[in-house]
Order: structure tokens, then C-alpha cells, then sequence
């Protein structure tokens, strides 16, 4: 039997109490357990003497103890211990608080290792409730893993050692021994018990990156592997080429890049035997909608019908006006399809989508519930790809039978990465911006300047123009007492700088209808100024706004910032963002000046991956990929090497049905089932 299948209950200690615990943090399984690998570790072996120790810095000092301890009672019922340990070079102080068993855990005489942070006052150097063990017992390094409220680390150590205990004797390596002989892969036996317990650092780093390859492969086959199966699928063939009598209609020339954008699109259409399955990504403004309209026109005169899903009401509403224009002319009918339409509006716009007389429907989530059907939907498109799980892209594709699909996106994802993150996906970029769109100048300022800043939106406002200013927290209490919060900020603003102007708040924490209702009034005019937190990234495109000023702009990520910073220069006036920071770091100082120096969203997006790392990046989730337990984008070479070895595999044997790869196909199989892409 798989530890897979053997619930954590089975685990000694752990009753069903305690196992709510641990399916907090994902757990439900041994097998969960095994592969619950640390998220850091505390090297005990690193020790300072005591002489050499430096004020506020977190160190290890290994000590004997050299009094007794002492212990005292203080305000609140409290209790205060004291001790001294020494060791060659001098003596330092200990301090526990509200530990009545300490002067039974640290014996004066003995030989412990101490790790904490430092201080020094008048009596000396002093660590304040420090984690120690004893010298003879303490492992060199000790894994240090996520917790949840009512588990600490010892009981998940405790917990990691017996998951391991029951691993058999004779593990069955999911990776063939050619490939570990051929990447320096150590075997997943020895892997899992030095990731979990290394031996040493060497050790440590050598299983760590064997699974860190392993996770990578994974993910690379899987996505690999949806991408052929979609080959797989019969096309609807779209014999005759339409989009470029549309492109003619149009009020403006496409760029190079978009042409280029939708000669892929309609090629795919017409010439491969499997549905287009295409990813167009470029920044905000470059054109992706006119691109999309093209294809729309294409699919509709072809004998199709086109559906386009947005993930906000807003911009599902803002597609569906620049579609009424576009295609004003052409006698196509467009319909808006949305959740706070009235039933009565659903079900006529249903009707027609049924019945076939809606050429083009735009809209949310609505368009891939139950009701809604199509009599003969020929594309697919889905806008913001990044805000939509692949499951929700596959819902709108299961529409039609095997449609065309075309998925939208404004976020820059690093060239390295691009292959994995849209594994399942070919890719057109549109590198270059419409004519007309000026540059967006860019300043960094400290708070000191913030007052010129605010007289400068003045300035812009009373010249007919509007502004959006960016917090990071919503209210008082979220994060550190420096950073500004959207709520408090806007009140200021109200009664203070801009009391004779309409000032707007908009945040996640509010309803969905309030959010639609104050973008409504911002893209109106009724708002001038609108303060927000980066709720306001992806939203409606208001040409009127010229300024864009974020507060502690150290607190976002580079493409996060280039996302918001998207939001202006959309229309014919020049526009500006400016980043406020006081904090003077040399990181933060290298990030705000690349957002000063290019608009460029790929550079961005590469310099953001190698400062900040994935984590930050991505953000909590790889937006719609499986969650990874190990592995990280930033391994560029690691990464490579594994695309290398998915391509090798898939040569071999190009559906992983190979005995030799049963183990890695069933590893696969669990990985992807957990993001709703489970492989069939």
C-alpha cells in the first residue's frame, strides 16, 4: 500500500484532534508527510564564541552552563529565569520567561548548544529565551518546517522521522538510473532522508536539488503532455481567410507585432489539424483586443460563434463597448453576458447564444455555467489568462466541440520561464506599442517629496485630468505602522490636500458591486483621484488618468509595479508614475531604477525573477499551475536541465506509457490532480 493512501492518524501521537492540525498545512496523508519537505534549516555546527558575538544578530554559541538557574517572579504572575553559559572566550546571559521546567532542562555543568538572537547591555551579552539542546545529542543541521497554531516544529520533526521510518527498505526510483547517471542525481531514497535529516550541508544541498529536478520534470511533462493531448483532437477547420478584409475596415494600422499576432492565429486555424491553442502576451496597450477582434471576425464568417471571458464585469463590460464599435459596420451580433445581469437578460441573451443569432458574446464567469450554450462555438477566448485556473480556460474551451482557443495576457512572464508556465500553449508575443502611445515617465521619490508630489496631481487634475494613488494595505493593523493604508490615506486626502475634489477608495475587501460601481464613476469622471490597493491592476481602461503614484513602492514586486503603472498613459496625454519609498537599500534602490530607466515588461519581469526570486513573483500560487512542495523558478540551470530531460523522454516514449516511466507517470498524475488538471 502507497503512504499515499495510509492517513496521517497512523502516525503515533497524532489522533484526529491533531490531524485537523496537520491538514491545515495540507497534510492529510503519511505520504503528505514524507513529502512535506523543510522550508529552511538551523545549522548548529555554525557556532560564535562568545567574544566575537554582535548585538542583534542571530547566532549559534555553544556553552557550558556556569550557574545555577535563578529564578524570580515578576509583574503579571509572571515568572523570570537567569542563568550564565561560558566558553572559552567569556560568558553569556540567559533570560526564559514563564518556563517552570527550565532549571530541570539546562544542568549547570553541561555542555549545550544555544541559538537565539543577541543583545548586549551593562552586564553583558544576553540571548532572551533562546532554542538550545544538549552538545552530545544535537544534530549538525535540523530541518525547520511551516507550522500552523497548535503544532510546533518538535512535533513536526517527530512527525517527519516516523513518516520516514516507514518508507521500505527497496524504493522504486521514479527516474530511470540513465538519467540520474546522466544529471548527478543521488536515489530517492537517500533523497528523501537528507532532505528531511542531511547528514551535512553537502548532503542537504544534494537532495534538495535531486527532488528540486524531479518536481521541475514533473511539471514539464505534465504540461508537455496536455499540450500533445490537445493535438490529439480533431479541429474545426476554418477554410477561408476573413481577417484581413476586417483589418481594412479598422480606423488605425496594426502594428507589425500584431499582424504578426494574428497571421499565427488564423494559420493555426486554417491549416492545423488540431485546434489552435495559442497564447498572445504583451503588454497593456499593445493591441491585443484589435488582434482578438480579427479572429472573432474570422471564426463568425467562417459559420462559427466566438466567445471572449473577462475576469471582471469591468473590462467584460469595456470589450463589449470597443466591440460595438469595431465592429459597428459588419451587421455581427455582439452580446454582453454577465452576473449581475437580471435573469430575465441572462435568459434572453442565452436564448440567442442557443439558438445561434449571437455572432461574438463577451463576458465573466457566466459563459462556462451549466445554462449557458452555444450552437456552434468555433473559438475560445480568455483575457487576463494569468486570473483564470487552466480548469476555468478548459471549462469555456468544452463549450464547443475541441474549439479554437486564444488566451490573453499583460503580465510579462520571464523568457526562462515561459515554456513551463504555458507548457500546455504556443506563444505569439506583441514586442512593439501602437503609434501614439508616448513613453510613461517614471520617478522615484522619498516621502519627504510627497507633498510636491500631491501638488503636481493637483495640477494634472485641474487640467480636466484624473489619478490613481496606490496603497499596500487596505486599513490600520495589516502590516508595519510606517506603510500607508488605503482607507486612512484616503480620508487624509479628503479632508486635507484635495478636499475640493472627489476622492474615490477602492479595495478587495469590498463587494464586487461596490468595486464595479466606483470604477464606473472613476472611468465617468465622477471620481478624480482614486485611492486603491493593487485591486486596481486589472481594471477598466481609463484614458483620462495621467498619473500614477504608489506609496511604499518597496512592497510590491517589479512586474507588479509595471502592471500598475499600465494603468495610465492610455490615452493621448502624457502620463507619469511616481514610486514613493523611504527605504534606502541597495536591493530597493536597484529595483525602483529599473522601473525609472525602461517601460519595458520582459526586461522587467526577467530583473524582478532575479531580485526578488518566484515566491515573490508569482505570489502565493503559479496562477493555475499545481503547487510545487520543493522546487523554484529562480534554478535557471536546474530548470533547463530538466526541459532537456522532458524532451529526451518524451522522444523515447511520447505518451510516458513506458514501464521504465510508470512511477514517474503516476508522480505526475498526483501532482496535477491537486491544480484540477489531472491527466486522463
Amino acid at each position: 500500500m502507497s503512504l499515499y493512501d495510509l492517513p496521517i492518524t497512523k502516525l503515533s501521537g497524532i489522533g484526529e484532534k491533531r490531524a485537523v492540525l496537520f491538514r491545515k498545512l495540507g497534510i492529510f496523508t503519511v505520504g503528505d508527510m514524507v513529502s512535506c519537505y523543510p522550508r529552511s534549516y538551523d545549522n548548529w555546527s555554525a557556532t560564535t564564541p562568545i567574544a566575537e558575538l554582535v548585538p542583534d544578530e542571530r547566532c549559534v554559541v555553544r556553552g557550558k552552563v556556569a550557574t545555577p538557574v535563578s529564578t524570580i517572579r515578576i509583574s503579571g504572575g509572571r515568572t523570570m529565569a537567569k542563568l550564565s553559559v561560558c566558553d572559552d572566550s567569556g560568558y553569556l546571559n540567559l533570560v526564559f520567561f514563564n518556563n517552570k521546567y527550565i532549571s530541570s532542562m539546562l544542568r549547570y555543568g553541561e555542555e549545550y548548544f544555544f541559538m537565539g538572537k543577541v543583545t548586549y547591555d551593562r552586564y553583558g551579552y544576553q540571548m532572551v529565551s533562546p532554542e538550545f539542546n544538549q552538545a552530545s545529542q544535537t544534530a549538525v543541521i535540523t530541518p525547520v518546517y511551516h507550522l500552523t497554531a497548535g503544532l510546533n516544529n518538535h512535533m513536526m520533526i517527530r512527525a517527519a522521522k516516523e513518516a520516514l521510518s516507514m518508507l521500505p527498505e527497496e524504493m522504486h526510483d521514479p527516474l530511470p538510473q540513465e538519467l540520474r547517471t546522466r544529471y548527478h542525481l543521488c536515489d530517492l531514497s537517500y533523497a528523501l532522508h537528507n532532505v528531511h535529516f542531511p547528514a551535512d550541508i553537502a548532503a542537504m544541498e544534494q537532495a534538495r536539488h535531486r527532488l528540486i529536478f524531479e518536481e521541475l520534470l514533473e511539471l514539464n511533462l505534465g504540461m508537455r503532455l496536455m499540450k500533445s493531448r490537445s493535438h490529439e483532437q480533431t479541429a474545426i477547420r476554418m477554410e477561408h481567410d476573413y481577417a484581413a478584409a476586417f483589418i481594412k475596415t479598422l480606423p488605425f494600422t496594426l502594428t507589425g507585432a500584431q499582424q504578426r499576432a494574428v497571421n499565427d492565429c488564423i494559420r493555426d486555424m486554417r491549416e492545423k489539424p488540431s485546434p489552435m491553442n495559442r497564447l498572445i502576451q504583451g503588454d497593456v496597450g499593445s493591441g491585443k483586443t484589435a488582434v482578438c477582434a480579427a479572429v472573432c471576425y474570422h471564426t463568425v464568417k467562417n459559420g462559427y460563434q466566438a466567445a471572449f471571458m473577462a475576469p471582471t464585469e469591468i473590462l467584460a463590460g469595456q470589450h463589449y463597448e470597443t466591440f460595438i464599435k469595431l465592429f459597428a459596420d459588419t451587421g455581427l451580433q455582439i452580446d454582453l453576458l454577465t452576473g449581475s445581469m437580471t435573469a430575465s437578460q441572462k435568459r434572453k441573451v442565452r436564448e440567442r447564444i442557443e439558438n445561434g443569432e449571437s455572432d461574438i458574446v463577451i463576458g465573466t464567469h457566466a459563459l462556462v455555467s451549466e445554462s449557458t450554450v452555444f450552437s456552434r462555438l468555433g473559438c475560445a477566448i480568455t483575457d487576463e489568462q494569468h486570473r483564470f485556473g487552466v480548469a476555468q480556460r478548459a471549462g469555456l474551451a468544452s463549450k464547443g466541440e475541441h474549439p479554437h482557443v486564444l488566451v490573453l495576457s499583460a503580465t510579462p512572464i520571464p523568457r526562462t520561464l515561459g515554456l513551463i508556465i504555458y507548457g500546455d500553449l504556443d506563444i505569439t508575443v506583441i514586442d512593439e506599442l501602437p503609434p501614439g502611445r508616448t513613453k510613461v515617465e517614471t520617478y522615484s521619490i522619498g516621502s519627504d517629496k510627497r507633498d510636491r508630489a500631491l501638488g503636481f496631481i493637483k495640477k494634472q487634475i485641474d487640467q480636466g485630468r484624473q489619478a490613481y494613488i496606490v496603497c499596500p494595505l487596505v486599513e490600520e493593523g495589516e502590516g508595519d505602522a510606517e506603510m500607508q493604508n488605503a482607507n486612512d490615506y484616503a480620508a487624509e486626502l479628503m479632508l486635507g490636500v484635495f478636499r475640493d475634489y472627489p476622492v474615490g477608495i477602492l479595495h478587495g475587501k469590498m463587494k464586487p458591486k461596490d468595486k464595479d460601481r466606483v470604477m464606473e464613476q472613476f472611468a465617468s469622471g465622477e471620481i478624480a483621484i482614486l485611492v486603491s490597493t493593487t485591486v486596481v491592476e486589472v481594471g477598466v481602461d481609463v484614458r483620462n488618468a495621467t498619473v500614477m503614484m504608489i506609496e511604499n513602492a518597496e512592497r510590491f514586486g517589479l512586474s507588479t509595479l509595471h502592471q500598475l503603472r499600465g494603468r495610465v498613459g492610455r490615452g493621448q496625454y502624457q502620463s507619469y508614475c511616481i514610486l514613493v519609498s523611504d527605504n534606502g537599500g541597495e536591493n530597493t534602490e536597484q529595483r525602483l531604477s529599473v522601473m525609472c530607466r525602461t517601460n519595458n515588461g520582459f526586461e522587467i519581469a526577467d530583473m524582478d525573477l532575479q531580485m526578488r526570486g518566484p515566491g515573490d513573483f508569482f505570489g502565493n500560487r503559479q496562477h493555475g499551475l499545481p503547487q510545487l512542495d520543493i522546487a523554484d523558478f529562480s534554478d535557471t540551470e536546474t530548470l533547463a536541465q530538466s526541459q532537456e530531460a522532458a524532451e529526451n523522454l518524451l522522444r523515447m516514449s511520447p505518451d510516458l506509457r513506458d514501464l521504465s516511466l510508470k512511477a514517474l507517470r503516476a508522480k505526475i498524475h498526483r501532482l496535477f490532480a491537486s491544480s484540477e488538471n489531472t491527466m486522463n
